[in-house]
């Protein structure tokens, strides 16, 4: 669905006379003189002009009844949005809208969706079997779209204000290691990859911070979170709190300044993680190469970059830091970290409620 643009006043001096072109609001043409040339000045003639479109723009700037949602979301939402997403956000966002909702409700009229019709659509996705985080984004996506269609007057409620994400959607089960798995995880990698799971395990970095990093920007104790690698491509961290200064222990410090020194490039700008090319390692084929096979062997096949992460949120609140500390570390918020990194050992938990029954007195 097209929408008519706003009109401007435009007028011609044709045999001495103003003459005025212009569309009337059902679209028809039409001319109307506004004067002769001798006795009324041009911007004279032009407010006259102005006063004639102005019922006609009004008109024009109403939403119409009529958008679709693929219409609201291709050419008002996501033009607005996209100028506040990063690059690598929107890319996310837009192949996700594109695969779930404006496909299928491409031509399918704005104010037709009811509350009912959109938690449909996530019992739908949830019952097909995609993750909570999925169907929790779309639910996000949903909510916005709707809040905006509001504020823009194409409808007068949200229905989607009051979706929640069905209990069908599969949580995933995102395990931590425990410091003896932690142990063996370093101990069956060469030097390039203890480094890369050190940065991960014990200084808490994404993986597309630790592939993007310099050795300008790196530090004895400190590594300056200032770009990432997204897709192959180079970005700017995540989010506000993901530029940082992440901490470096004493031990990990010593594994990095060992794979620097097997480096054939010393220059500043060089990848600390290059590949044959001169790009920065795949994290991927890295992953698929030189991780997999050496912790199949010995049961951790299970763990990946997320696992390492949550580990180190874990394993920092199981030796007492400070949770502030943990999610500055981290590049996140503490409620972020508390509530969806960090979870305390059965260990931990078991002594806890040891001191609560001595406390009590009841065994």
């Amino acid at each position: 669905m097209r929408r008519r643009r706003f009109q401007k006043p435009k007028i011609k001096n044709v045999g001495g006379y103003w003459i005025a072109q212009f569309r009337d609001i059902d679209g028809t043409k039409r001319r109307t003189s506004l004067g002769p040339v001798s006795k009324v000045k041009k911007y004279d003639a032009e407010a006259k002009l102005a006063k004639i479109l102005e019922p006609i723009n009004t008109r024009l700037a109403e939403p119409s009844p009529d958008c679709t949602f693929g219409h609201f979301i291709n050419q008002i939402y996501l033009p607005f949005y996209r100028r506040k997403w990063k690059p690598s956000t929107a890319e996310s966002n837009e192949d996700r809208l594109r695969f779930h909702l404006t496909g299928p409700f491409e031509d399918r009229a704005l104010r037709s969706f009811t509350r009912d019709d959109l938690q449909a659509v996530l019992d739908e996705k949830a019952a097909g079997g995609l993750s909570y985080s999925v169907v929790a984004h779309l639910r996000w996506d949903l909510r916005q779209i709707f809040r905006m269609a509001v504020s823009e007057g194409y409808l007068p409620r949200n229905p989607a204000d009051l979706l929640f994400i069905p209990r069908e959607a599969k949580r995933p089960n995102v395990p931590s290691m425990t410091f003896d798995q932690v142990r063996l995880f370093f101990s069956v990698l060469d030097i390039r990859e203890k480094v890369i799971g050190g940065l991960a395990i014990l200084a808490g970095m994404r993986p597309g911070e630790i592939f993007a990093l310099r050795r300008s920007v790196l530090e004895t104790s400190s590594a300056d979170i200032v770009q990432r690698v997204y897709r192959g491509k180079l970005d700017t961290p995540k989010t506000f709190n993901s530029t940082r200064l992440a901490a470096l222990g004493d031990g990990l410090s010593t594994w990095i300044a060992g794979w620097l020194e097997m480096l054939p490039d010393s220059r500043p700008e060089a990848w600390v993680f290059p590949s044959e090319n001169g790009t920065p390692v795949l994290k991927d084929n890295c992953w698929r190469r030189r991780f997999a096979p050496r912790l199949k062997a010995v049961g951790l096949e299970w763990v990946n970059f997320q696992v390492m992460r949550r580990t180190h949120s874990c394993l920092m609140d199981e030796t007492g830091a400070d949770p502030q500390v943990r999610a500055d570390q981290m590049g996140h918020s503490v409620d972020v970290n508390q509530n969806r990194y960090t979870k305390a050992s059965l260990e931990r938990r078991v002594n806890a409620v040891n001191v609560l029954e001595q406390r009590l007195g009841v065994m």
